[in-house]
């Protein structure tokens, strides 16, 4: 049997939470949000992944606040017209889908806040073209021609803790199952533990104790008030000398995993632009590998696994206890019923679709419940 079609269950304190397979859709942001409410793209964009066949959809990176969205165009849910405008539009999508469960990306942008989007550059917005002052650990720039952030106080910290848990109870309030903090691609919790951006002397600053305080009080002051699947997206390597490596990684898992984590999810860099990435199919598994047989955390797999033979070998090694996929999903939006005819699994789907299998192929289609809420 297929092990990427096996279903897999999270020990959750509200109870267990049951994926129908092991397949997850990552977190893919789409900068297309206004002032940081969810849009009509959204509810698109939602409905065509519940859609897709995959055992979780990942919501992409939601600010805690405005000033940690990434873009002007980013999601956030921090008060109630974001609240608002994401639940209507996930409700809706998911009366449109199979009964799929739902996890949230939970972030702030830090030092790459004010940013902006992909197709314009990318570059820090001036305060003079709608931008606004960043934050981080340390007044340190990603980019050595940026203006530098402002360094949190004790007080910005404090403030900061209590968005994310705010936005931890709003998530819950709409019946999201799963949530992850995102501590990874050089956003704010993850300049917190790399010592290419965190440069502070405090408690919060210099030893990796230290560097993984604030991160972990996050993590344990949001598990306080989310009882869903919670977990933590990490990059497990920043790609250069004297970053964030893959054996704090994994130690930082194992503290994670004490502290009540579901699971990891092992991505890499973001940190630095000196960063040199190995890219190549599955570069970022053994990262991954290592992290789970470390710390014993149920583990996500990610980053260029694209074939659905892939995906199955990364499980079948014991690499990972679950893989995910982004780009693959906005290129081939049915890939996981694709990997399900490879695979001989079978995927939920709605009856209006069943005629689209080719005549050739088994059928891998189950009933679907539409509208998990």
């Amino acid at each position: 049997m297929s092990l990427l079609f096996t279903p897999f269950t999270f020990d959750a304190p509200s109870g267990p939470l049951t994926l129908p397979n092991r397949i997850v859709v990552a977190p893919i942001c789409q900068y297309s949000a206004n002032v940081g409410q969810a849009t009509d793209w959204h509810l698109a964009h939602w409905t065509q992944l519940l859609n897709s066949g995959a055992g979780m959809v990942t919501l992409e990176a939601t600010a805690v606040s405005a000033v940690g969205r990434i873009t002007p165009g980013c999601l956030g849910l921090w008060d109630d017209a974001t609240a608002a405008a994401l639940s209507d539009n996930l409700q809706r999508a998911r009366r449109l889908a199979p009964a799929v469960p739902v996890c949230i990306q939970i972030a702030h942008a830090g030092r790459k806040a004010s940013s902006a989007e992909p197709w314009n550059g990318g570059m820090l917005i001036s305060s003079a073209h709608g931008g606004w002052q960043a934050v981080a650990p340390s007044a340190l720039p990603q980019l050595p021609q940026e203006a530098p952030p402002t360094e949190l106080t004790l007080a910005g910290l404090a403030q900061i803790k209590a968005e994310f848990v705010n936005t931890a109870r709003l998530s819950q309030a709409m019946g999201i199952e799963a949530m992850e903090l995102h501590a990874a691609h050089g956003y704010l919790l993850h300049q917190f533990l790399s010592p290419i951006s965190n440069h502070r002397t405090d408690a919060y600053g210099g030893s990796f104790e230290n560097r993984i305080r604030f991160p972990l009080e996050v993590f344990k002051a949001v598990r306080d008030v989310f009882q869903g699947a919670l977990g933590v997206r990490i990059s497990g390597t920043d790609w250069i000398d004297g970053g964030w490596t893959v054996d704090e990684t994994a130690d930082l898992a194992t503290q994670l995993k004490h502290a009540g984590a579901q699971f990891v999810h092992i991505s890499s860099g973001g940190v630095s632009p000196l960063q040199k990435i190995p890219l190549g199919p599955e570069y970022q598994v053994p990262l991954a590998k290592a992290v789970r047989e470390r710390s014993g955390l149920t583990t996500f797999a990610v980053g260029l696994i694209t074939e659905p033979v892939q995906a199955e070998a990364v499980l079948q090694r014991g690499d990972a206890d679950l893989v995910a996929l982004a780009r693959s999903f906005l290129y081939k939006p049915r890939w996981a019923w694709e990997a399900a005819v490879a695979l001989g699994g079978e995927v939920r789907a709605q009856h209006q679709y069943w005629r689209s299998l080719p005549r050739e192929a088994k059928n891998i289609f189950t009933d679907a419940k539409i509208g998990m809420r």
